[in-house]
């Protein structure tokens, strides 16, 4: 293959790549339109996010001290996106490159750009509506009727399916998950005779969140986003992230996940305001992180103080560069891409 700044293989490229540009000139008019603040946070952070299983490039910022501060590349720019909200801002947007490590494959890059979003004071639900507005933005900008990953489809202008996660794992995976989680407290034991039951593979140290996670990837992401967008919601509390608890049901959060094509593109929230519990989660992260990896990353305690004057609020990530994959067909994330990182 030769490189991608070679005349034979950018002329291939520049088709897609030119409706990369448009699809973001579309969708940020969009965001404009609906009074949203486009803003441009730093990305380096004094944490990266706090997720066990994501992985950040770590960097030593030099004072004019000559002391050394150990910095990161943020995994997403929502800690400082919400410091944004609690300062007043009621709709923000941003098309931001975030980093991660241990990342990079067909639909993997270890630097690409999240499309990240937030509505102070509105329903995470509205969240849903956006996501079907730009699948319908991104095909037409992409002059398609087709959402295409491989051999999959996905009509970008029908209305989404929304499915609970429980659903989801049940029709499946052929698996109940609220037998073996109540609220936040999980079983390990019960999802493991579960899978010994349908006959799916799991190691006998593997936690909850890991039967959980591999049942995900293996038996009910492949099914999702056929013939019409997939809305995967209401996941149980134990992997709520940054999401709150639903005011209807404490067995669930107010998270969902978008797919098309058995691709997923975007995590929405509906945020968790609560910093007590907030820092709850986060130490739980970075001790599983400490125990699996080896590491752990500092909390922002910026971000936690912020947290307790920040409104009520709903927020989401879309993977933009995924995006214009489905909308022009690109067999691999790096086809989307201006220049490929390592220039490959």
């Amino acid at each position: 293959m030769p490189p991608f700044w070679s005349p034979e293989r950018h002329a291939d490229r520049r088709p897609a790549l030119l409706a990369r540009n448009r699809i973001q000139a579309t969708i940020r008019g969009w965001l404009a339109a609906q009074e949203f603040v486009e803003v441009d946070p730093c990305a380096l952070q004094v944490s990266p996010g706090n997720e066990a299983h994501l992985h950040a490039f770590a960097t030593d910022l030099i004072g004019n001290d000559g002391q050394a501060r150990r910095m990161y590349l943020h995994t997403s720019p929502e800690f400082a996106m919400k410091k944004l909200l609690a300062a007043g801002e009621p709709r923000i947007a941003s098309f931001a490159h975030v980093w991660r490590n241990r990342e990079a494959g067909k639909r993997h890059s270890p630097e690409f750009t999240m499309l990240e979003w937030y509505r102070a004071g509105e329903d995470y639900t509205v969240l849903m509506e956006d996501c079907a507005a730009m699948l319908h933005m991104a095909a037409e900008a992409a002059g398609t009727s087709v959402l295409r990953y491989g051999a999959a489809e996905c009509d970008p202008f029908a209305t989404p399916e929304r499915l609970s996660v429980a659903d989801a794992f049940a029709r499946h995976a052929g698996v109940d998950l609220f037998a073996s989680c109540e609220g936040a407290e999980t079983d390990a034991a019960a999802l493991r005779a579960q899978c010994a039951a349908t006959g799916f593979p799991v190691a006998e140290d593997d936690s909850w969140s890991d039967m959980v996670s591999k049942l995900l990837v293996a038996k009910v992401e492949p099914h999702l986003g056929h013939g019409r967008a997939t809305i995967l919601d209401r996941y149980p509390l134990a992997e709520a992230a940054l999401a709150r608890p639903a005011p209807d049901d404490a067995r669930v959060a107010e998270r969902f996940e978008l797919y098309a094509c058995g691709v997923e593109l975007a995590n929405g929230f509906g945020e968790l305001t609560d910093a007590a519990e907030q820092r709850r989660r986060f130490e739980a992260d970075m001790d599983l992180k400490e125990r699996l990896y080896g590491e752990r990353y500092p909390i922002d305690e910026d971000f936690l103080t912020a947290l307790e004057i920040m409104p009520e609020a709903s927020g989401i990530a879309l993977g933009f560069d995924r995006l214009v994959m489905l909308a022009t067909g690109a067999p691999k994330i790096e086809d989307v891409l201006w220049v490929p990182v390592g220039s490959v």
